[in-house]
């Protein structure tokens, strides 16, 4: 079988991390093409990866016929475009959150999908890849601890640009978070609640950070998560399932952990791409794997969807203060 040969759109931050793991440590996938409003960094990458060519335009990328897959790692207001895109010119395409900005256009995506006839968008929540994750999502599913009654995360980055707004938090921090819970719970959230304590002196002007939200759950279980993106201290992600007979947790530790001369700890990752490697390594190799067989093995676009449409209900739940229902369309009647 032929390599997949992939371009990918953004190639900032998150899109070189792609390029480079693409590039030497992905089988069966050979970067072909990148593509960047920043002309010179595209360049620049795609001479240190040896054998990539730069693409001005993301929808000549997407229809380029020497591109077989597509990431998209561009911002999320120009993902609708270009998803659109590929599913015009029948290009699988692994998307990074969020689909797209509101659910409005995340559910036209989900049903320009149905249309196709068949599976071709993977929405980037990376997070169900990660070997914990993964551990507690086998443990919670095979029954041993009973019923999974809550869920507590914690969500904290040591610090954001000052561009970072307070809607931002929720739409692309929180909504892992919304991930996590729809999927281990296996159970569509149906209400938010979400909390601003007084903000960090150490955020941008006017953030409403750290935030505190509640997830109600369709099967009754409920799951809170502290989102803090000014933590000063590192890059932090934990997770604890309570269920009727025990708990579990992850994330308690990153590397060797240590207890010694009256102290305990360990390191601290310094961002998502040293917490998450492994995890994004998984994924995109099982994106990979799956395209050449004409599969997805991931996030659905109904996941990107479900997710946009708890974060919209969660941007209101910021402004009012108030618990908002989240409008989810009835999935039966969209894919059939």
């Amino acid at each position: 079988m032929t390599d997949l040969r992939i371009g990918i759109v953004g190639v900032g931050m998150m899109g070189a991390d792609h390029a480079e793991r693409v590039a030497r440590r992905t089988a069966g996938a050979r970067l072909v093409a990148v593509c960047d409003p920043d002309a010179e960094r595209a360049k620049a990458l795609a001479d240190a990866l040896g054998g990539v060519r730069p693409i001005g335009d993301p929808l000549e990328l997407i229809g380029d016929v020497e591109v077989d897959a597509v990431i998209l790692a561009s911002p999320g207001f120009a993902h609708a475009e270009q998803l659109f895109a590929c599913l015009e010119h029948g290009k699988p395409v692994l998307c990074e959150k969020p689909l797209t900005m509101d659910a409005a256009s995340s559910l036209r995506v989900v049903e320009a999908e149905h249309k196709v006839g068949r599976s071709l968008i993977q929405v980037g929540f990376m997070r169900r890849f990660d070997p914990e994750y993964a551990a507690l999502k086998q443990l919670l599913d095979s029954g041993e601890l009973g019923r999974t009654l809550l869920l507590h995360n914690v969500h904290r980055n040591k610090s954001v640009p000052a561009t970072f707004r307070s809607e931002m938090i929720v739409r692309d921090s929180l909504v892992h978070e919304v991930d996590v819970a729809r999927w281990l719970f296996d159970a569509e959230i149906t209400r938010i609640t979400v909390h601003a304590p007084k903000p960090t002196s150490l955020g941008g002007e006017g953030v409403l950070d750290p935030q505190l939200a509640v997830f109600e759950l369709a099967n009754g279980a409920i799951a809170d998560v502290e989102v803090f993106v000014n933590f000063q201290v590192g890059y932090e992600v934990r997770c604890e399932a309570v269920a009727e007979r025990g708990s579990a947790t992850i994330g308690l530790g990153s590397g060797v952990f240590t207890r010694a001369g009256s102290q305990w700890g360990g390191a601290m990752p310094a961002d998502y791409r040293v917490r998450f490697e492994a995890a994004y390594d998984i994924e995109v190799q099982r994106w990979v794997d799956a395209t050449r067989r004409g599969e997805i093995d991931g996030p659905s676009a109904w996941d990107g969807y479900a997710a946009a449409a708890v974060c919209e209900a969660g941007i209101a739940s910021l402004g009012s203060g108030r618990p908002v229902d989240v409008d989810l369309a009835d999935r039966r009647k969209v894919l059939g």
